[in-house]
């Protein structure tokens, strides 16, 4: 069988592709958030009401999808100025989830203490924002995306350069967390 100089080149550049598409796809999921568990169980939370015409209701779920979207980089390494699904620091991180729904919040924690509207933590809700002293200063050094809201049992999420060193779920009730506890923000707008 003889193959013409056109089907040769068609094929070679194929096999150039593929060559290309295979490495570089394999490369992506390695980037991935740590499981489709989590994707799942996101999508099984996701609110009826986001199609629902009441404002309330769809403000809910706008918290319920921030909270949703930031728990699928749960494990995800921490980073001295990272702001990216490779790594982040705590700002970076909250920086990220809140960028990708279009709400500008700063990029450095310390921005947070004059930034969103302070609320009692008794009244925090999902998607709200914890502000921390550093561990190591006596400024702003720290925040966190509250994921459950009970008042100062509260948990977030953040990412943290202690022992874990990687995006987690910590409660407020946390002695380490507690002591250096500062405020409780909304960023979003209510309707």
């Amino acid at each position: 069988m003889r193959i013409s100089h056109f089907q040769f080149k068609n094929n070679y550049g194929l096999l150039l592709l593929l060559l290309f598409i295979v490495p570089f796809t394999v490369a992506c999921e390695k980037h991935k958030p740590a499981t489709e568990d989590i994707k799942t169980e996101s999508a099984k939370l996701t609110p009826a009401s986001i199609n629902s015409k009441d404002p309330k209701a769809d403000h809910t779920s706008q918290k319920d999808s921030i909270v949703n979207y930031g728990m699928l980089f749960l494990g995800t390494p921490y980073t001295s100025g990272g702001c990216s699904k490779d790594g982040f620091d705590c700002s970076g991180f909250v920086y990220f989830v809140f960028q990708h729904f279009k709400i500008d919040v700063p990029r450095s924690s310390i921005e947070f203490a004059h930034f969103g509207r302070e609320i009692a933590i008794e009244k925090v809700q999902k998607a709200d924002i914890l502000v921390f002293l550093s561990p190591t200063r006596n400024e702003i050094g720290h925040i966190g995306i509250v994921t459950n809201p009970k008042g100062r049992q509260s948990d977030f999420m953040h990412a943290t350069s202690g022992k874990d060193m990687k995006v987690v779920v910590t409660s407020l009730s946390n002695k380490g967390y507690t002591q250096r506890f500062v405020k409780a923000v909304s960023v979003i707008e209510e309707p």
